[in-house]
């Protein structure tokens, strides 16, 4: 798998911030069982600590950008519909100038000969309008795809949404780390260390809505404004 500069700071970072409470787990609960199985299996003596923590992250990383696309992003923007890329182009967003919106439009006819609905259009049904531009931003997207600055906004957008999705799993990770350390191998120390980043890990979540947004329309200002310019 080629590492790209969005998977590292998009992807892993998020994962690895909230991989805390997994490896807590698996250090004091786990780690001396699974090492005693792994010396079991003869022929798989390379495996260690580190190699079955790197597992554990990458496993994470899907699950991390699995929930915060399916869970927090499609609650939030129903898939693309809502998304702050979708309500700049329409003719009842304020974000933008008018003159603007009209400049991005005519563009994406030239460039992509999509017509986008007019007001009249739009007002008899927003819902197939949303869709026409959902279509059109994804051909800006891939016209702007090399775009550095771009890239970071989209780099922001993208460790923000995976580190709230992390964030929900390492609490649920962590309210069980909670009854484990509590109840079947009592350990003060982990104990300790779940219920520390159990409230670290909420306050994301929390803010969740706000923070998605803020970077979400970063992204789409800049997408657009690169777009023009491009």
């Amino acid at each position: 798998m080629k590492t790209t500069e969005y998977y590292l700071k998009a992807r892993l970072f998020p994962t690895i911030i909230c991989a805390i409470p997994i490896l807590t787990l698996y250090y004091f609960g786990f780690s001396g069982k699974v090492i005693d199985f792994i010396d079991f299996l003869k022929g798989y003596k390379w495996v260690s600590d580190i190699t079955i923590s790197i597992a554990i992250i990458y496993l994470m990383t899907q699950i991390n950008r699995f929930v915060s696309k399916e869970l927090f992003q499609k609650v939030f923007f129903k898939d693309e519909l809502n998304m702050p890329t979708t309500n700049f182009l329409l003719h009842s967003g304020t974000f933008f100038a008018e003159r603007t919106k009209i400049n991005i439009r005519e563009k994406v006819k030239e460039k992509f000969d999509i017509e986008l609905f007019t007001k009249s259009e739009e007002d008899k049904n927003e819902l197939e309008a949303r869709k026409i531009i959902v279509s059109a931003v994804a051909q800006v997207r891939n016209a702007t795809r090399d775009n550095h600055l771009l890239l970071q906004h989209n780099i922001e957008y993208g460790f923000t949404r995976n580190l709230i999705g992390g964030c929900l799993i390492a609490v649920l990770i962590s309210l069980l780390n909670l009854y484990f350390f509590k109840s079947v191998i009592p350990n003060l120390l982990a104990f300790n260390i779940s219920i520390g980043f159990a409230i670290l890990y909420v306050l994301p979540i929390l803010f969740s809505k706000y923070l998605i947004n803020r970077y979400g329309k970063y992204y789409a200002k800049v997408l657009f404004e690169q777009f023009l310019q491009n």
